[in-house]
């Protein structure tokens, strides 16, 4: 199984690598190879503009539910999109600079998420994919003023047959 993930792997790399390649080569003989050097050095700077903008704001986000003790689902997801997409867009190539953009920009950043989704729920097993119903029965009432008293949910995950994704 590893080596099947390693042998995709470099493959994907591989041709990722070969892909900017030429797309370097159209560029450079479209507008020339300074301006094909000089259109990389400014992409890669845009790239560290937009994470360092787009990074404190994830961050104010996470911070903000945290701060509310509301669950940071979506929060964290978008972190990790603008870390990748910082990352595509200093790393050299106009492709993973397009990529990148898309991934940092708050307008095109739920675009990839629904496409990341979609990629995921097509690979997991069926018995995993949601939506999952949660029923809860109560034994015993809490107390939740009592601070040595735990707060226990007590419950199991259902599966409605009904529905799917």
């Amino acid at each position: 199984m590893a080596d099947v993930v390693r042998r995709r792997l470099r493959t994907v790399v591989g041709l990722t690598a070969l892909a900017e390649l030429v797309v370097f080569v159209l560029v450079a003989a479209w507008i020339g190879l300074g301006w094909t050097i000089v259109a990389t050095l400014v992409t890669s700077v845009l790239g560290w503009v937009l994470l360092a903008s787009q990074g404190r704001r994830t961050l104010a986000d996470l911070r903000q539910r945290a701060r509310s003790r509301e669950a940071a689902g979506r929060e964290l997801g978008d972190a990790g999109l603008v870390a990748v997409g910082g990352l595509l867009m200093v790393l050299p190539g106009f492709l993973g600079d397009l990529v990148g953009l898309l991934c940092l920009l708050p307008g095109t950043r739920g675009l990839v998420r629904a496409a990341l989704r979609r990629v995921v729920l097509a690979r997991l097993p069926e018995h995993l994919r949601g939506p999952v119903r949660v029923g809860s029965t109560r034994t015993a009432p809490v107390d939740a003023t009592d601070p040595f008293q735990p707060l226990v949910i007590e419950g199991e995950v259902l599966r409605d047959p009904d529905q799917r994704p």
